[in-house]
């Protein structure tokens, strides 16, 4: 998943290899930055053969040696704290423990000049990286963070193990709904909410992911700049981009796992588009409770 995403990283920092520093948080995300780290390092390599051998015999042994040298910058930017859990937190406590979560390492970043690329696993409700990590990155003074996550983005509640059940806790929701207001859409939120209570009326309930229809007006793109705006706290100026893994990449990684339906909204069971269904409603309606 990690080694997907590099293309489009790289072109992302326009390929500036020697001002951009690599790093993962948290350790969960370790195993995609090794494939993002090897589709930076095959890259490079391609670029250092043909460099060498468009020279013909014009080089020597110290032009050859700092051309053969050439890394990919990897950091450990950032440590966790392993006894400090937000995801699994109480709502209530989780929003002051991930202030604490996360330790910085100084003295690595050149400043403004370095690029910061951070990969995590996921990213659910953005809220360690909003009252944390970005926070945090910032002190370090870079030219510009861009946040990477391996998964595509989180768009539709879990109701099959994981409790994913609130629609307004994910913030790729959250990004959509700001779009629709910002684009002067947002009735369509009152329209599926009468939708979805037809159907309910009608026992129908799980017969339709209406919520699919609150990200049909904007591309992965949109959403992706928008979910960056919300993550930034007001007080960091130096620009964030947040960039996401495809579903089309997913499936080309993981062709054997079927289970996308938090990303794509493709439940396996009727029951998974009732409880997205629910979970919109009290969203619309503003109840704080889950969706089953």
């Amino acid at each position: 998943m990690g080694h997907n995403l590099s293309s489009t990283i790289l072109k992302a920092i326009d390929y500036d290899l020697k001002n951009t520093i690599f790093s993962f948080i948290p350790n969960t995300a370790e195993t995609a930055f090794y494939g993002l780290i090897k589709g930076a390092e095959d890259y490079l390599n391609n670029i250092k053969i043909e460099r060498i051998l468009s020279w013909g015999k014009d080089y020597d042994e110290a032009k050859l040696s700092e051309m053969v040298n050439r890394r990919v910058r990897i950091e450990k930017i950032a440590i966790k704290d392993v006894k400090l859990r937000t995801f699994i937190t109480q709502d209530t406590s989780r929003n002051e423990m991930v202030q604490h979560v996360y330790d910085i390492t100084y003295g690595t970043v050149k400043k403004d000049t370095d690029t910061l690329v951070v990969i995590d696993d996921s990213i659910v409700r953005g809220t360690t990286l909003r009252e944390s990590i970005i926070r945090m990155l910032s002190r370090l003074k870079p030219k510009r963070i861009v946040i990477v996550s391996s998964a595509p983005q989180i768009r539709y509640p879990d109701c099959y193990g994981i409790d994913m059940s609130k629609m307004g806790d994910f913030i790729a929701f959250k990004a959509a709904v700001s779009l629709l207001k910002e684009t002067n859409q947002e009735g369509l939120l009152d329209d599926l909410l009468a939708r979805c209570k037809e159907l309910q009326r009608n026992n129908l309930l799980h017969t339709e992911n209406l919520v699919r229809q609150v990200y049909k007006p904007f591309t992965l793109e949109q959403i992706s700049a928008k979910i960056a705006q919300l993550i930034t706290p007001d007080e960091v100026t130096i620009p964030v981009d947040v960039i996401y893994q495809t579903i089309e990449s997913l499936h080309e990684a993981c062709p054997g796992n079927k289970g996308d339906w938090y990303f794509t909204g493709n439940y396996p069971t009727p029951g998974g588009n009732k409880v997205c269904n629910k979970a919109f409603m009290n969203y619309v309606e503003g109840k704080n409770v889950r969706g089953y």
